[in-house]
């Protein structure tokens, strides 16, 4: 195997990790984010539980993150919660700031 085989699959594998990683932040993102808004909403116990499973799937609908901005935002209007677009995009920074800073943490471990 040559130098540059070498170079070329260290970078492919970086990119996967990268992408894994990138992935479980905003998977754990998209969980703080349901669990903030489930309360905001007033949902309790199992509710709670639904309604974070229900933004982890919407992120799946199309790349980025608008699907869940879109979700979360709908379902504040649908039962009267008032909030900024600017807030909201706010708390999914700083849930994803947390997220990764939670996933650096237990790879220390």
């Amino acid at each position: 195997m040559t130098t540059f085989d070498e170079r070329e699959k260290s970078f492919e594998k970086k990119f996967a990790m990268d992408q894994d990683l990138k992935f479980r932040a905003e998977s754990r993102r998209n969980k703080l984010l349901g669990e903030w808004a489930a309360a905001r909403l007033g949902l309790s116990g199992a509710q709670v539980e639904d309604y974070v499973k229900a933004v982890r799937k919407s992120d799946l609908a199309q790349k980025g993150d608008d699907d869940v901005f879109e979700k979360v935002s709908k379902d504040f209007a649908d039962k009267g919660v008032t909030i900024a677009p600017a807030e909201l995009r706010k708390m999914m920074g700083e849930f994803m700031a947390q997220a990764v800073s939670q996933l650096e943490s237990a790879s220390k471990t």
